[in-house]
């Protein structure tokens, strides 16, 4: 009888356990985890900064319990923000055979311009003191004391006083005044500056030269107290809303690129950020060292996020090929094929097994799996697939069709 209760015991205690390991594992995959955003296969159970790099852990939360939607993953807004996932749309696209060269963002040259000193005196104080500080048109630059500049203010004011009070027909007193207006012009004035001095009467001990041209300081070659001569330089500025991209080719590659030629431009820093430019230049004589070329590549930045001496590759040529096309970024590649993730309607990202062929350094062509429309992730997909590892294990693209 003893051995009968025994036997019934044991069945019932493995009967209760079968009925819990499920509840264990649905309470496991909702759990939390915190992960890196540029090193997604950290997974911790605690907020912190990421052993790797040391930024801050985003958390993750998996609510997941299988099923037919189990390789979907959500991500809340911050979570988005976070991990950087940006999206592109699937489109038609040049997917011929590209010549790339590596350059280098320089200033364009075009823009420069330089305030130089218009008359001789010393400087009391200098209004920009830092390179890389924006400058507009009529914004203070230094203030100046100078003698000759006294004397001119003195004539220019004699001039309208003796207007007033001489009157002596045999006298163009307004030819005297134009005269004496347009040598303070000349020498640094602004027609208010002017205005100004003739409402006053009085002639100051320093004049604030105001600046002529606007855009990005470069260079500042003066400094408080210095004495400065006519025509010498104050500062040089840059406008850095149009900027160049220089490259060197072999003297073969040469025939390849011509003068108003549009091309692509690509920059590492910016996350492989693509922009059009146009050849601007390509140096009709060789480097008598190298036997190298030098093409130039004029860009627009009216956002300020290229800057000079960044690295960027220029893509020209291919053979005009269009077909459905994926940003190379978008693509994951394993043991078991190529895949993208795309996102759904409903905000969520799924996983979806993709058969690329050939392309070039931006975009690749895909034969099957994809649609155009489709919007896929091009930046983040590695997170999003660790999410999905952590979540359903390695094999969550078993069984899936292309």
């Amino acid at each position: 009888m003893n051995k009968l209760k025994i036997i019934v015991l044991l069945l019932v205690l493995v009967v209760t356990a079968c009925k819990q390991k499920p509840q264990q594992v649905a309470r496991q995959q909702s759990k939390a985890y915190y992960t890196c955003s540029m090193h997604p296969q950290v997974h911790e159970e605690h907020p912190g900064n990421c052993p790797i790099c040391g930024m801050k852990l985003i958390k993750v939360e998996l609510t997941g319990t299988g099923g037919a939607s189990s390789d979907k993953i959500t991500l809340t807004a911050t979570q988005l923000a976070l991990a950087g996932i940006r999206t592109d749309t699937v489109r038609n696209e040049n997917t011929g055979l590209e010549k790339t060269l590596t350059g280098t963002v320089t200033t364009n040259e075009n823009t420069a311009a330089e305030l130089s000193a218009r008359i001789a005196g010393r400087v009391q104080q200098l209004f920009i003191r830092t390179v890389g500080e924006k400058i507009s048109v009529g914004q203070p630059v230094y203030s100046i004391y100078s003698e000759d500049l006294q004397e001119a203010e003195k004539e220019y004011l004699l001039a309208k006083q003796q207007q007033k009070m001489l009157r002596n027909p045999d006298v163009d007193y307004q030819q005297l005044i134009n005269s004496a207006e347009n040598k303070l012009l000349l020498w640094g004035l602004s027609a208010a500056q002017i205005k100004n001095l003739a409402a006053s009467g009085k002639v100051s001990a320093t004049t604030t030269v105001l600046s002529k041209t606007g855009g990005t300081v470069s260079d500042i070659t003066v400094h408080e107290g210095d004495y400065v001569t006519e025509g010498m330089s104050i500062l040089k500025t840059q406008a850095l809303n149009n900027l160049w991209v220089e490259a060197q080719l072999y003297a073969s590659d040469a025939g390849n690129y011509k003068e108003n030629d549009h091309v692509s431009v690509s920059f590492p820093d910016l996350n492989g950020q693509v922009i059009n430019g146009k050849v601007e230049f390509v140096n009709p004589e060789l480097s008598a060292a190298s036997k190298v070329d030098l093409i130039r590549v004029s860009i627009p930045n009216p956002q300020g996020l290229i800057r000079p001496g960044m690295l960027a590759y220029i893509s020209i040529g291919g053979n005009g090929n269009h077909s459905l096309a994926v940003p190379t970024s978008a693509i994951l590649t394993d043991s078991k094929g190529s895949k993208v993730w795309v996102k759904n309607v409903d905000g969520s990202f799924s996983p979806k097994m993709i058969k690329p062929v050939a392309g070039n350094q931006n975009y690749v062509a895909v034969l099957s799996g994809l649609n155009a429309g489709d919007i896929v992730v091009i930046n983040g997909a590695y997170l999003l697939n660790s999410e999905a590892i952590f979540k359903n294990g390695n094999d969550n693209m078993n069984g899936m069709k292309m």
